[in-house]
């Protein structure tokens, strides 16, 4: 009986242990198949490259969205490629040790510099370098000390800074490509440059405000000039038709005054001795309007030539005279 017994607890202990195992089989099945399932995808954002690596092969992926791997066996790491940036020479701490520099002049200069970069090649960027932005900053300090060190101070300092940008990007872009480092510089801007004394910075500031001064001067002027040439241009306008009617006036003048001598002379040729007194009358009365010329002949008496209004009135005194004799006389008749 107790032998029963006993066989009949060791058979539902089996059963129990089989059903326990089988429940761990399961949870373990589970555990692995979300294991399997979170690890065969993966998703890249806009701003986001990935390098699939199969077997120690890497591949570059460049499309964003959902994708797939196989789990275990392909790794998956993505990699940055927004513009990103950092400075040189000034440090957060604000010391400037990396900026203190030298010109070609055998002066001291502080110049901070701010350095923009992306990703070109994630594949070379994972692999061709441990930290290819590290190289990138000591390529960068490496080019701006020997571009500064070619320069003179008032250049860094006023009017050389754009030159000076240009010719390092230039210079770091060349050794990128031939380092090939999977990075492309994007730009690099002078951030600040000062002297190393007051004294120094102060004279430069005076400088810059000067120059400033002399652009907005200039910016002024030009401003004015664009202002006056519109009026000028209308009142050299203006003057050409004035000149253009003066001159259509006065050729109608000439032509009535061409007109008026031909019609006297027709009327000369007519009566040349009554036309030229008439005409050397006029004339005279024109040139002397105010003056009497009296002729006295040889016996003594005068008569006044000048002006003809004498005669005129002369003749309209004598007229009424005679006229006023002749009702007199026909008044005693």
């Amino acid at each position: 009986m107790f032998g029963a017994k006993k066989n009949k607890n060791e058979t539902i202990s089996k059963i129990t242990n089989g059903k326990g195992m089988f429940t761990v089989k399961i949870v373990i099945a589970v555990i692995l198949l979300f294991i399997l399932v979170s690890n065969s995808y993966y998703s890249i954002k806009e701003e986001e490259q990935a390098v699939v690596c199969t077997f120690g092969s890497p591949k570059a992926v460049t499309t964003p969205g959902l994708h797939f791997k196989v789990p275990f066996i392909q790794s998956v790491t993505k990699v940055n490629t927004t513009i990103q940036g950092f400075n040189i020479g000034y440090h957060a701490d604000g010391e400037e040790a990396d900026a203190l520099m030298i010109t070609s002049d055998y002066n001291f200069i502080f110049v901070d510099f701010y350095a923009e970069y992306r990703v070109t090649d994630p594949v070379k960027a994972l692999y061709a370098s441990e930290n290819p932005e590290s190289i990138l900053r000591n390529i960068a300090q490496n080019c701006i000390r020997t571009t500064i060190g070619s320069y003179s101070v008032d250049s860094v300092l006023t009017t050389g800074k754009n030159e000076i940008q240009s010719n390092i990007k230039q210079m770091i872009l060349d050794k990128l490509e031939e380092y090939d480092i999977g990075i492309q510089l994007v730009n690099i801007t002078i951030q600040d440059a000062t002297p190393p004394t007051v004294e120094v910075e102060n004279a430069f500031k005076q400088v810059e405000t000067a120059k400033q001064g002399k652009e907005t001067a200039l910016n002024n002027a030009n401003k004015y000039r664009n202002e006056q040439i519109p009026n000028a241009e209308a009142e050299s306008d203006k003057i050409l038709q004035d000149a253009e009617a003066q001159k259509q006036e006065r050729i109608n003048e000439a032509n009535g005054q061409v007109a008026r001598f031909n019609s006297m002379y027709q009327e000369y040729v007519k009566y040349p001795e009554v036309t030229k007194k008439r005409m050397f009358y006029e004339a005279m009365e024109d040139i002397l309007p105010n003056v009497k010329v009296v002729i006295q002949s040889k016996d003594g008496n005068t008569s006044t030539v000048l002006p003809l209004d004498s005669f005129v009135k002369e003749e309209s005194t004598t007229g009424n005279s005679s006229e006023n004799n002749a009702d007199s006389a026909e008044e005693e008749e």
